[in-house]
This record gives C-alpha cells, structure tokens and sequence, in this order.
C-alpha cells in the first residue's frame, strides 16, 4: 500500500482522466499559438564566420546575440537542426529562477568553495535577463512572481522550516497556505520571492532569436551539424548541404550528441511530460484559492512543478523522470500516455474542486541531466571550441550565463565566470549501456521509496551521495 501524497496507484476514476486527456493536443503549448516565425533558409553554402554557434535553443541564442553585443563587427553563424526553439527551449514549464545551483543543498555539496561568487552572479544574471527582454522589446510574458514550495508529506514540513530559516523564503503553516492555494495534500509551504518570475518561453527564445537578427547574427535552421574538425587554424563544421569554416565555435546542443565525442557520457537524456488545462473561469480559481500569479512546487524528490498561463491555463509537470534505453532523443519520445494518465491522476488528486476540467495539451521533451544536477562549461585546449551543457531542468536563466562563460572560455579571459569549478572540471560521467538504463533505474526506484519512507534514503542513495550524485527528478 502507498502512503504517499502521490504514487503510482491511480486514485481517481479512470474514466475520468481518459475523457479528460481525449482531445489534448501533441503539441507543446507553447509552440502552439500564435506569433510562431517563419522557418529560417536552409544552409546551402559554403561561408565563413568569426564565430559559428551550434544550437538555436536558448543557451546558442544568449551565446549569439552576446557574442553580437561584446563584437559588433564580428560575422556570427548560428545552426540549428530543426527550428529555433522547438526543443526543450519551447517545452520547459517556463519558470526562470536566478538560481546557477539547483538549489542551495545542491550548490554546497559541488561548488561549496565558489558560493559567494556564484551569488553575485546569479543576481547580475538574472537583472541582466530582464534588462534584455526590455531592451529588445521582447514580448516573453515576463512575470515577477514568488513561488510556493508545498509539503505534502509530513517529513517535508520540517525541511521546509529549515530552508525558511536560513533565508529561502517565508514559512507558511497550514492555515497560511490555503490563502494561496488550497489542497488536501498540502501540510505546509514556503514562499520565495527573489530571483523568481514566470515567462513563456517559446516567445523568449523567437524574441531573443530576432534580436539577434537584428544585431546581424545569421540563423540558419533545418541545418544540423553533424561533423567538426580542425583545419588549420579554424574549425570546419559541415552540414548536409553546407559548411561553416569558423575561427571559433560555441556547442551548445546540451542533451544532444556532442560533436566532441569526448564529451558524451557526461550528460544524459531524461524526457519530462507536461499538461495544460482549459482555460479556468475566476470562480474555479478562487475554488483552490490560487487568485494569485505564483507558480507552485511540491517538495518531493519526485516533484511536481505547476503554474498559471497567461490566459489562465494550469500548466502541470514533473513528478516522472524517464530515461529511455540507450540515451536515444526521438521524437515518438515527446508522448507517453501512462506518464499522462499519471498526472492527470495527480492534478484531479492535488485538487479535487477541478475533477472533470479538460486538458487541452499534452506533451514531453528531453532535458540534459548531469550528474552534478547544473551545467559545465569548458573549452578545447587550443580555445577554438567551448562548450556548455547538462543543465538538468534550470536552463531558462542559467544558459545566459553558460553563454558569457563560453565566450570568456572562447577568448582565453581570466574572468569570475572561468575561475569557478563549473568552468574548470567536467562532473563524475553516466556511464555508457548497457550499463546506464539498470543503474538510472535502480536510482530512480531508490528514490522513490525514499520519498515513500519519509525522506530516508536506502543504501544506493547514501553511496552514490558520497561522490556528489543523485538522480532527483
């Protein structure tokens, strides 16, 4: 029997969540509206760059549109294989926190020595986020709002008293919380209010994309990479139809294959799912009590994470982490339908007063996970090629900063940003299969009975922790 808030084991009617789910569409919410750009021309030639970006999520726009900034008269290619942020760049929940740690547990176990800086960091990051939505007049639903960290377990109303006390957020007992959303499941919460904001985040990344244009940055989409080498001085990266002979190249493909194969076993594909609901009428915001624009996350291992959109859609995800055998990314991925059913039963069991609201979306995608939980960055010995990736889940703001260090990395400067251990060490690598699918299993499994045992982790867990890893969703 599973005591937990949430599980496995359905616990609502089946029927009602499969006629909820009947009509969602497969494509991401996001990518689904209007404002979607005009696919980019295709490289067809042969060119040359000073800089040539691979990757047209948000880590190679930043990259691009920096890159621009810092070196006006430098020529700036960008590839992208499909089209500007169609993947996990259009997919996410659209929560862009400050944060370059995964949280400040995380952030003490790998980069204790590097905390202050890091601080100073996130914040100018962050500032530096807003001040460019604004100066380039990008319509990205930019939304200043705290987020609610919700218990649903017993075991979790302490840490979350902890984590008030040390200057995360304010603590909310029971009769506190229900004034900002109201659910049988909640025991307590915390609400933080710095460095936090919603965003849509397919209009950020074609935002950030004209900006870019604008800037004189060239964007060819429908044009992967698929081979680097050297040539003397420069890089030759070819595509299907063309090539680029660049003096630098910033990769920034993140779950992707790596094009430096040495990299490859230091991230790893895990696919995350999300639904959107119907738009919902006030009376039926005010039933859960959620009038404000606060996004909400509970405090599990296995977590949820659920916010408004602008037309007042609940957008729920998380709690599923999957990894499919053999690090394969394929687009017959982005669906799974025991994952939907799954949080359907979660999103009727958190709250009930919405039983039979339709869900007009459902989707997945894949996030790069690293072992360390947040992103690496580095560059090639001779400088020519920098890298960044494994942002496990935190890359709406942080790929900014992946951006800078890339281009610090890229130009041999001895900054803030390439001094930190993010930028000097590669995390501890997944090893390759058929090793990885039972061990990633395993892990997944272990901490799922830690969520169900209050919070106490089994030998797995203690072990692996030892070395700084963990495979939290």
């Amino acid at each position: 029997m599973n005591h937990t808030a949430y599980g496995h084991i359905l616990r609502n009617d089946a029927q009602l969540i499969e006629a909820s789910l009947s009509g969602a569409s497969k494509v991401p919410f996001w990518l689904d509206g209007p404002g979607k750009p005009n696919p980019r021309p295709i490289l067809l030639d042969e060119l040359t760059a000073d800089l040539l970006v691979v990757g047209g999520g948000f880590c190679g726009l930043w990259t691009a549109l920096t890159a621009k900034e810092r070196y006006p008269e430098r020529r700036v290619v960008l590839l992208e294989a499909s089209q500007v942020g169609w993947a996990a760049s259009g997919r996410n929940g659209g929560f862009c926190e400050a944060s370059l740690t995964h949280g400040s547990e995380n952030g003490a176990t790998h980069f204790a020595d590097d905390l202050r800086v890091l601080k100073k960091l996130e914040s100018q990051n962050f500032q530096a986020i807003q001040e460019r939505i604004e100066r380039y007049g990008i319509d990205a639903e930019f939304e200043l709002e705290p987020m609610l960290t919700v218990a649903t377990e017993e075991y979790q109303v302490e840490q979350l008293r902890k984590a008030a006390l040390s200057g995360e957020g304010e603590f909310l007992d029971d009769a506190q919380l229900r004034d900002l959303a109201n659910s049988p499941l909640y025991r307590a919460g915390m609400l933080s209010t710095k460095g936090v904001a919603l965003l849509n985040p397919a209009k950020l990344a074609w935002g950030l994309a004209r900006a870019a244009e604008n800037l004189g940055v060239e964007i060819y989409e429908r044009s992967p990479a698929i081979v680097l080498k050297r040539r003397n001085m420069a890089v030759m990266v070819r595509t299907p139809s063309g090539s680029v002979r660049a003096s630098k190249v910033a990769l920034a493909t993140n779950g992707f294959p790596s094009l430096l194969k040495r990299l490859r076993l230091f991230t790893v594909p895990i696919y995350d799912y999300v639904l959107t609901t119907e738009p919902l009428r006030d009376e039926q915001l005010e039933s859960i009590s959620w009038t404000g624009r606060h996004g909400i996350t509970d405090a599990g291992r296995e977590f949820h994470y659920y916010r408004k959109t602008a037309d007042n859609r609940v957008l729920f995800g998380g709690y599923d982490a999957v990894y499919h055998r053999g690090r394969r990314v394929k687009p017959e991925q982005d669906q799974r339908p025991e994952t939907f059913v799954r949080l359907a039963d979660h999103f009727y069991s958190t709250f009930p007063q919405l039983k039979g609201v339709m869900f007009s979306h459902k989707w997945g995608g894949m996030i790069d996970m690293s072992t360390q939980l947040v992103a690496f960055h580095g560059s090639t010995g001779d400088q020519r090629v920098a890298y960044s990736a494994g942002y496990t889940g935190l890359g709406v703001a942080a790929t900014r900063f992946g951006a800078e260090t890339m281009l610090d990395l890229l130009e041999g400067a001895d900054t803030e940003r390439t001094r930190l251990k993010m930028a000097r060490r590669l995390p501890i690598p997944i090893p390759p299969e058929p090793i990885a699918y039972p061990l990633i299993q395993a892990m997944r499994r272990a901490v799922a009975k830690s969520d169900a045992n209050g919070g106490k982790d089994g030998i797995l867990l203690k072990a692996a922790s030892l070395f700084g890893i963990r495979f939290d969703s």
